[in-house]
């Protein structure tokens, strides 16, 4: 898995998302692309807008002890894992568009850097080192990435 906040491996990611198309199949799971992607850029809306309402009290708890673990640490995701409701997609979503946004937030990672990241408060989990950003940022790229082929 390369870093999101290097170029080379920036470069990739994008290179990665390029090569789909709307006829992309998927190799295991239930989503189609254009879900897929709009299912990646919820994890960079969380980071970048208040589109959702951040867990609070039990929540807040429950996911910090029983979730952060395995969503920031390096250890990647295995085939068909539950998500949570907030990042499932049911609806079709519009390709292009998707694929577009997905693309602007990897390239905003970049361009923000790794440092702007160390100390800054997840949606879900509080504060994060840079590289627990950049673990949730491109572990999750690249499981959903691999699940289509690219």
């Amino acid at each position: 898995m390369e870093s999101i906040f290097s170029s080379k491996g920036n470069e990739s990611y994008i290179s990665r998302i390029n090569q789909l198309t709307p006829e992309t199949e998927r190799k295991w799971g239930t989503m189609s692309v254009s879900q897929m992607l709009a299912h990646l850029n919820v994890t960079f809306d969380m980071s970048f807008t208040d589109r959702y309402p951040k867990p609070t009290g039990l929540k807040k708890w429950m996911l910090k002890l029983l979730v952060k673990g395995s969503v920031v640490g390096p250890k990647p995701y295995k085939k068909n894992l539950r998500t949570a409701p907030i990042f499932l997609v049911k609806d079709d979503k519009d390709f292009d568009k998707e694929k577009k946004k997905l693309l602007a937030y990897v390239h905003q990672v970049h361009k923000l850097g790794a440092d702007y990241f160390e100390g800054r408060s997840s949606h879900s989990f509080g504060k994060l080192t840079k590289g627990e950003w950049d673990n949730m940022f491109s572990k999750h790229l690249d499981h959903h990435l691999l699940q289509f082929g690219v």
